[in-house]
């Protein structure tokens, strides 16, 4: 085994979406090594159960700790949601000294500090608007902010399916605001790591006044 400042930082997504996350760390973090998995197999994970989205972290963990990595980055938000917990259990009971960190944390405290309404929203596919945990990290920050969910079902499978974007993608995001403009809300959590790279079409679906709050961000602080 390499010393530790040689080992990788392991980060996984359910695909290309948390090379936004990726780009923060490297920022951040620039004298780093990285590993990077993007489950693209089993793409998309928005609507798989929280058993599933359990399995699969487990399982992309153990993989990536087999190949040397010293920290997890969960950069999935539905993996986040449904399995951080469940994966820093297990390496507990297993007496590994690893540290996991999830993106719905991070990106919730950015969020409740940068609104000055007190009115935040929240685009995510199903499963992890489904999962409650980021209403329960807002709630935990300051239970006096109010959280407007949005699940997002079509996003994160069009913008893995690539450029260009035609009208009928511009009428689907215009859509998925709607609810938030009508919230009222100054900020908005993207909570899929794939939304950042549509975040100019949301910005003006939204517009110039709200705030926009990545995952990678959020990691990235």
């Amino acid at each position: 085994m390499a010393p530790l400042a040689q080992q990788p930082i392991g980060v996984f997504d359910s695909g290309v979406g948390g090379l936004t996350v990726l780009h923060e760390l490297l920022v951040s973090l620039p004298g780093e090594d990285y590993l990077y998995l993007g489950d693209t197999a089993r793409f998309p994970y928005g609507e798989r159960t929280q058993q599933e989205l359990q399995a699969f972290a487990s399982e992309i963990a153990e993989h990536l700790l087999a190949a040397g990595a010293k920290l997890l980055v969960i950069a999935c938000n539905a993996a986040s949601s449904a399995a951080l917990p469940a994966v820093e259990a297990k390496l507990r009971r297993e007496g590994r000294e690893i540290d996991v960190i999830g993106v719905v944390g991070p990106a919730t405290q950015l969020a409740v500090a940068g609104s000055r309404s007190g009115r935040i929203g929240l685009l995510a596919t199903p499963a992890t608007v489904a999962s409650g945990a980021y209403e329960r990290a807002v709630g935990a920050a300051d239970p006096h902010v109010h959280l407007e969910s949005v699940g997002c079902p079509d996003l994160a499978p069009i913008i893995q399916g690539g450029f260009p974007f035609d009208e009928r993608v511009v009428e689907t995001v215009r859509g998925y605001c709607v609810p938030l403009r009508e919230a009222q809300v100054d900020t908005v959590i993207l909570g899929c790591t794939h939304f950042p790279l549509v975040a100019p079409m949301l910005q003006r679906s939204l517009g110039r006044g709200v705030a926009l709050v990545t995952s990678g961000a959020g990691v990235g602080s």
